[in-house]
């Protein structure tokens, strides 16, 4: 317990924050702040405000895990801060940050690199949306391109919905894509230090994996051994490693996919500070490869040390 003292030293765990995905920061905080204690760790809590490069100067922190979700702690910006004062953050640096929680840079950067990601069309209020549904189909997922936790996301199912649908995310953020439609099984897989962890096999009782599947519902399954053969399980493994390693992934992170009917891989997004509740899945794969909660939070803080 004293080595984890000594190897780490005085550690921040930030979460809260102030953007859409707070209340799930405040209990991935909780859990984490809570798992490092248990490791013996010298950790303390604190609920990040915009004041929070004065906390940080004025705690003497040695390092920080970072479990804020969204903008302000996921997009770049907390990292800019840590960056400039110098202390040693869990997960993904600024570049990777900030083009993950965009998931249009996400997109781009996916395609130009010849992977596989669902096409697309980036909505305004003066688009076309007969000629967008005439050209992606329908169904169509709405989605902003700077929310998390599936914030401001809309299954469009009727051509006559899009354009609801389009205004619902505008107000989570000023730019919103609609994306085609998969259908198939959904997958995520957990990266700790350029390792995927086990896969796991979404399975929820709704139209898609909405905020209450992910954080409230009970009935939303979580298949881990996923099902698949090891060779396709391998195959969307490394799929993933290239989707995170694509925009410049570190430390520890989640890539989201899709497999169609015909066994086609699809990416859907890059987590950089995934989930750490009770219904999270970066834990839950963990406990798969056999480790507790407790270690996993260690082993992500390990990455810090240089």
């Amino acid at each position: 317990m004293n080595d984890n003292k000594k190897r780490f030293g005085k550690v921040a765990v930030l979460y809260g924050g102030w953007s859409a995905e707070r209340p799930v920061s405040l209990k991935s905080g909780a859990q984490v702040l809570q798992g490092l204690l248990e490791a013996g760790v010298d950790a303390q809590g604190i609920d990040a405000g915009r004041d929070i490069i004065d906390v940080l100067k004025a705690g003497h922190y040695d390092r920080v895990f970072n479990i804020m979700h969204g903008r302000g702690g996921e997009d770049g910006v907390i990292q800019g801060a840590l960056e400039l004062l110098g202390i040693p953050y869990t997960g993904c640096g600024v570049m990777a940050s900030a083009i993950s929680m965009d998931k249009l840079v996400t997109k781009r950067l996916w395609l130009g690199m010849g992977l596989p990601t669902p096409n697309y069309r980036v909505l305004t209020a003066e688009s076309d949306f007969d000629a967008v549904v005439a050209e992606l189909g329908l169904p169509l997922m709405v989605k902003p391109v700077k929310e998390g936790s599936s914030i401001g996301m809309t299954k469009v199912k009727e051509a006559n919905q899009l354009a609801a649908a389009y205004h619902k995310a505008a107000e989570c953020c000023p730019v919103v894509i609609a994306e085609q439609w998969i259908t198939g099984q959904e997958f995520t897989a957990g990266i700790l230090d350029l390792t995927p962890l086990p896969l796991i096999r979404v399975e929820v009782p709704g139209e898609f994996y909405t905020y209450d599947a992910k954080y409230i519902s009970n009935e939303t399954q979580y298949h881990c051994p996923c099902g698949l053969t090891p060779a396709l399980e391998a195959q969307l493994q490394q799929l993933a490693l290239s989707a995170f390693q694509a925009v410049g992934g570190s430390g520890w992170g989640r890539v989201d996919m899709m497999l169609d009917n015909k066994q086609r891989p699809w990416l859907i997004e890059v987590n950089t500070n995934p989930g750490m509740t009770d219904h999270s899945l970066v834990p839950m794969a963990a406990r798969q490869a056999g480790m507790s909660f407790s270690q996993l939070v260690v082993k992500v803080l390990e990455t810090t040390l240089v």
